[in-house]
């Protein structure tokens, strides 16, 4: 008897939240596509530098730890440049 009716209003493609939450993770994944190969390249010459002055045991490990590295900023940068396209298609 009391029912007051409601009305959607656009629809929640067109809220704050919605529209803010998109630009955020288009700025974060611009940021880590350029971040990731930096901080990786950075990171690859330290334990370049650190294998120099190892011995052979060690030598394997900071190997390792190179590979690693090299595969996380592949991981990441297309991580981020997937979740970009993602969120492209949806603009």
């Amino acid at each position: 008897m009391m029912a007051v009716p409601v009305y959607a209003a656009d629809g929640v493609q067109g809220s704050k939240i919605v529209t803010g939450t998109e630009k955020l993770i288009g700025d974060v994944t611009t940021w880590l596509m350029v971040l990731a190969p930096v901080v990786a390249g950075l990171l690859i010459i330290y334990f370049f530098i650190r294998r120099s002055a190892a011995d052979e045991m060690d030598t394997k490990k900071w190997n390792n730890r190179i590979v690693v590295a090299i595969v996380s900023c592949i991981g990441a940068v297309l991580g981020s440049a997937t979740l970009n396209l993602i969120i492209g298609y949806y603009k």
